[in-house]
């Protein structure tokens, strides 16, 4: 049977969420309150006795001229073979869709593209999948990701399985006096001041300062986000922000100044995040996102050649996994999409050549 989550199901939603072997952050109500700008709703799908079975944490926006969008990162939540389980979920965007008057549902889920299995009866149910994208700019959430599988090793293991270029840049930020903090609160503005540096060197746009300190206030003290800096005599020279939920850790953020890059500290921050998530029994390390396009002479074959280096595992989604509630308005919506997108990277380039 399905339910919309209610207030009483919260603790017993998230205890289910950080047990389920298909955990991800972006389902949980903690991520949640930090995308103020979405309404959120939670589909559950329960057993005859009422234990939860399946989940899918749904955010509803509104569209300016298009009316409502649903969206779902990285769900559902469950045994993604279940067809009764899946159908449920389904019956739960249906029921959504009418509520908010939705145009489409869009969902991005943590499911790779060779799970043939999940792909047909997601099609029996009546989704339709785009499989195709290849860059970031064509997905909210990253389609080919890096994951580092920890379970049953020790740091030795896996220190020696990465790539020997890999521990040498480690080894050589300890030996040149790169020291790993973690940060605070207050440590966030030094971090923002290193992404504002990297975004305009990479060509990238960044989140606002107080989007970080939004992240911080609802993560951390629940133990779901670190800060971690390293120093050149004491000077932030870099850093990154982890996600920690359920059994995995996921590299979120990161940053790195334009003066001492020579010294690699980010090779330095990822080995001691990689550690601390062994410390922490995760299963898992998500490095998160990189091109489709393995190609020496793709603009962002350095950061795929640099999460490789860690023997991580080059993942592929399955893509977008949609239901067009209103068809044409979808369609017109999509079109809309792909032309700011192009616009707003046209703008940022001449912006950055000022």
């Amino acid at each position: 049977m399905i339910k919309l989550l209610e207030e009483k199901d919260r603790d017993r939603y998230k205890e289910f969420l950080s047990k389920n072997e298909r955990c991800n952050f972006q389902q949980s109500l903690e991520w949640g309150n930090v995308k103020t700008n979405w309404i959120k709703e939670v589909i559950l799908s329960e057993d005859d006795d009422g234990n939860i079975r399946g989940s899918l944490c749904v955010w509803i926006r509104k569209i300016p001229i298009f009316g409502n969008l649903m969206y779902s990162a990285r769900g559902p939540v469950c045994d993604i073979t279940n067809k009764e389980i899946l159908k449920d979920i389904k019956d739960g965007t249906d029921l959504l869709a009418k509520k908010y008057k939705a145009f489409a549902i869009r969902m991005e889920p943590d499911i790779e593209k060779s799970n043939d299995e999940y792909r047909k009866i997601a099609e029996e149910l009546g989704y339709k999948i785009k499989d195709d994208s290849k860059d970031f700019k064509d997905e909210i959430q990253p389609r080919f990701v890096f994951r580092l599988d920890l379970r049953g090793k020790t740091k030795d293991d896996i220190f020696k399985e990465f790539h020997q270029k890999t521990r040498y840049n480690v080894r050589y930020a300890i030996k040149k006096g790169v020291v790993i903090k973690e940060g605070t609160r207050d440590d966030l503005k030094a971090f923002h001041d290193i992404m504002i540096e990297t975004g305009k060197r990479d060509e990238f746009g960044i989140r606002s300062l107080e989007y970080f300190e939004k992240m911080y206030d609802e993560l951390v003290p629940f133990g779901h986000m670190k800060l971690l800096l390293a120093y050149y005599e004491d000077k932030p020279i870099a850093g990154i922000i982890p996600i920690i939920y359920g059994n995995k850790v996921w590299y979120l953020y990161g940053a790195s100044s334009n003066s001492h890059r020579n010294l690699m500290p980010n090779y330095l921050l990822q080995w001691t995040m990689i550690q601390e998530a062994i410390d922490l029994g995760a299963d898992m390390y998500d490095f998160r996102g990189v091109a489709g396009v393995v190609d020496e002479s793709h603009p962002q074959y350095g950061l795929y050649r640099f999460k490789k280096g860690f023997n991580a595992v080059f993942t592929e989604f399955i893509g977008e996994v949609y239901i067009s509630y209103k068809p044409l308005v979808h369609k017109a919506y999509k079109f809309s999409e792909k032309a700011f997108r192009s616009l707003r990277s046209f703008l940022r380039k001449i912006k950055d050549k000022k």
